[in-house]
């Protein structure tokens, strides 16, 4: 592997703090259980701290890459690499389908906590692409998606997420791990894709952000801001209108959105 002289700096604008632990490093590598020749896609390589473990694994490595400094040093980094491919691009704008040539794939990513939320939403409607998927996120971000029914840091992001994913919290992350240090703990966490409950994405999408609209509110009274019938379409469902939607289990939403799917659509 060649290395360049001079490394460019972290920007705070790309939300970028580069893993230098290499414990960290192995152990994440290691989650991912590679075989020889696998594919997996990086989101965000960076420096190439993971980068350059993925492909001492043997993976089939392509690097989606947002800094356009980082990319071309990447290619040239890893140039004595034949199975290493670095793409400068957007992940919320990029076709991961394209980067997949016979899925499934493995995905891994240390994610710039601003947009991490937003790349997690995209992943759940992709997720047929991979087999597994490991993300180093900000400890507040793993907490809301692994919360259980009854939990408060259980919200919209939650329910789209165990839909979608079962969800494993591997490890926690302090700010040492990185350079520079963020203000917080990152955790990781593996997702691997299951076959939903609910049938219509876009329908859960929309109940499920009514119902966590005000989470302070009962579901009811979110719900009846576009559902004039919200009491009765609870009931149906067996949901009790004074419950808030942090309780709800992944079930329940499959229900009422079974419900509202077969006899109404949702008002404009």
């Amino acid at each position: 592997m060649k290395q360049s002289k001079k490394r460019p700096f972290a920007k705070r604008s790309l939300g970028q703090n580069f893993l230098i632990d290499d414990e960290v490093i192995s152990k994440i590598i290691a989650s991912l259980r590679l075989k020889e020749g696998e594919p997996v896609i990086e989101i965000g390589p960076g420096r190439g701290a993971l980068t350059k473990g993925l492909l001492a694994k043997g993976a089939y490595l392509t690097a989606l890459e947002l800094d356009r400094e980082f990319a071309p040093r990447l290619r040239d980094d890893f140039s004595d690499y034949d199975h290493f491919d670095c793409i400068e691009g957007d992940v919320l704008e990029t076709d991961l389908a394209g980067l997949v040539r016979e899925p499934p794939a493995k995905l891994v990513g240390n994610l710039p906590y601003y947009i991490s939320t937003a790349i997690i939403q995209k992943l759940t409607g992709e997720r047929h692409l991979f087999s597994q998927i490991v993300l180093m996120l900000q400890r507040e971000v793993v907490e809301r998606i692994a919360a259980k029914p009854g939990d408060s840091s259980r919200g919209f992001l939650t329910v789209l997420v165990e839909d979608a994913f079962t969800v494993e919290w591997l490890f926690d992350v302090p700010p040492t791990a990185f350079l520079p240090r963020p203000k917080v703990w990152s955790s990781v966490v593996s997702l691997v894709p299951k076959v939903s409950e609910i049938s219509d994405s876009e329908l859960l999408r929309t109940i499920v952000s009514t119902a966590f609209a005000q989470k302070r509110k009962t579901i009811f009274n979110n719900l009846r801001n576009r559902f004039a019938d919200a009491e009765e379409i609870l009931k149906a469902a067996g949901i009790d209108p004074s419950r808030r939607a942090e309780t709800v289990t992944n079930g329940e939403w499959a229900c009422l959105v079974a419900y509202i799917a077969n006899k109404k659509e949702p008002p404009e």
